[in-house]
């Protein structure tokens, strides 16, 4: 697996390493890229890792590039693995509209056309980047999730749905319940069908609903000014099970930007930090 790896940029970045790779997913059909930095190996020869899944419209450069993470994972030795929102390429399915296909994967595993050809996001990021970060790359260390919006929907789900394996989950302005909100129906009816039993299994907010396993700590920030909080996030929607460590903070006039994440990622990572 290592030739199919190609490093696409490597950068020197507080004590630790920023890089940006590119390789053909056999899951998606596509090339894709992912970014992942790295602390001082020397001081952290294994460390845990953070999972960062991005929200509609993004890329992996957005968090990258903007929520300022690198500094303090540097400092508490952690590594950040930041992979791309859906497949692309000529050949994938796309719609006009930026809310669904190419950039808006929903991290699901499509099954209706055309979107099951390429559209297994959740396949792609729980085995086979798995597999990339483990085998090629040498990360064995603990590890949680993480994300934002469309990505913090992505986390929840796929941190509920392997309880075993992340040690915390924390999302920025997550869509909570995609079931019932219009960027989460319209892109379940599209990749899922319409049959809306088959997606409770991709809604956070019915799995922490019914969760009796192992419980994740969670933690939830929402911004009070997000002009989406109303009708597209709904946090309130997100209801635990007597006891559950949730912890869901609104936090006053801020937005869903990344001015937003920048100013709570170093409290997030610390909570990481606490259960890795």
């Amino acid at each position: 697996m290592t030739e199919k790896l190609e490093l696409l940029e490597e950068h020197r970045v507080f004590d630790g390493t920023q890089r940006k790779y590119r390789h053909h997913s056999e899951t998606l059909h596509c090339a894709m890229t992912f970014s992942l930095f790295l602390p001082n190996v020397e001081k952290f020869p294994n460390p845990s890792l953070i999972w960062w899944l991005s929200g509609l419209t993004c890329t992996d450069d957005n968090f990258t590039h903007k929520a300022g993470a690198q500094k303090k994972a540097a400092e508490l030795g952690l590594a950040l693995i930041m992979p791309d929102t859906s497949p692309r390429g000529e050949m994938v399915a796309d719609d006009a509209d930026w809310d669904l296909g190419q950039g808006a994967g929903f991290y699901v595993n499509a099954t209706q056309q055309p979107w099951d050809a390429n559209y297994q996001m959740y396949d792609y990021i729980v085995t086979e980047l798995t597999t990339i970060v483990r085998e090629t790359l040498g990360l064995t260390g603990s590890e949680s999730i993480m994300g934002h919006s469309m990505g913090g929907h992505g986390a929840l789900v796929i941190g509920l749905r392997n309880p075993d394996r992340f040690h915390a989950i924390s999302a920025f302005s997550p869509i909570v319940n995609p079931s019932d909100v219009p960027w989460g129906m319209k892109a379940f009816d599209a990749y899922l069908g319409a049959d809306k039993q088959a997606w409770a299994s991709w809604d956070a907010s019915k799995l922490l609903a019914s969760h009796d396993g192992k419980p994740v700590p969670i933690l939830l920030d929402q911004g009070t000014a997000d002009n989406f909080l109303h009708v597209q996030l709904q946090p309130e929607n997100l209801i635990e099970p007597e006891g559950y460590p949730l912890k869901i903070r609104m936090q006053d006039g801020y937005d869903h930007s990344y001015y937003f994440i920048a100013s709570f990622i170093d409290e997030h990572l610390e909570f990481h930090k606490t259960y890795l």
